[in-house]
């Protein structure tokens, strides 16, 4: 009897160990998707002002249509980096988050 005490609680102390790893994995991921949004959101809000600006002085319609193209280009292009980089954290954010379990599970498909 005590042997199975001493065994079910080596299980909740290893999922115990096992849970505030990942939480820490999910809150450093976190915190750097967070980091990213906002070095995004900063940088897509300068670009965006400095477009206005420069389409505001702009003499002529062909050259505030120019600035206005120029600048939708950019943006799609920062767009999609910003969506692939973004894709890349939330994947290595849950590669990483699984890691812990990896030999837990592997342990239970062994016994079986």
């Amino acid at each position: 009897m005590l042997q199975n005490f001493e065994d079910i609680q080596k299980v909740g102390k290893d999922n115990l160990e096992l849970a505030v790893k990942s939480f820490g994995t999910v809150s450093k991921g976190v915190q750097s998707i967070a980091v990213e949004v906002a070095d995004y959101s900063k940088k897509s809000f300068e670009e965006g002002t400095a477009a206005a600006e420069k389409l505001f002085g702009a003499k002529t319609l062909d050259k505030a249509v120019e600035i206005q193209s120029d600048y939708f280009k950019s943006a799609y292009e920062s767009f999609v980096a910003q969506a692939t980089k973004m894709g890349e954290l939330y994947a290595d954010l849950a590669k990483e988050t699984y890691k812990p379990y990896e030999s837990v599970l592997a342990k239970v498909a062994v016994t079986k």
